[in-house]
């Protein structure tokens, strides 16, 4: 039984360690550029960030379905931690 919890620990710290990197930089980025927007300080590389456009990188297409996997995934794993053993 102690098994299965480490195994289900293994899985939600791996879900959420790639997911952590993409969802802090749609954070970060978008934050910061509510800041700036009011100062009149144009900083749209922000928002291409924001959307997964990375400049040489551009994962634009799929980047939010992603986040929102990845979201709902870590959430679901982490409610499953909780979750009394029977």
């Amino acid at each position: 039984m102690e098994r299965l919890k480490t195994n289900k620990r293994k899985i939600h710290r791996k879900i959420t360690a790639i997911s952590a990197i993409p969802l802090l930089i749609t954070i970060v980025s978008g934050t910061i550029y509510s800041i700036l927007q009011p100062l009149g300080v144009d900083a749209f590389w922000l928002i291409k960030w924001h959307t997964g456009n990375f400049g040489i990188i551009n994962l634009q297409p799929f980047y939010s379905i992603f986040l929102g996997i990845a979201s709902i995934t870590s959430i679901i794993s982490g409610v499953k931690l909780l979750q009394k053993e029977s």
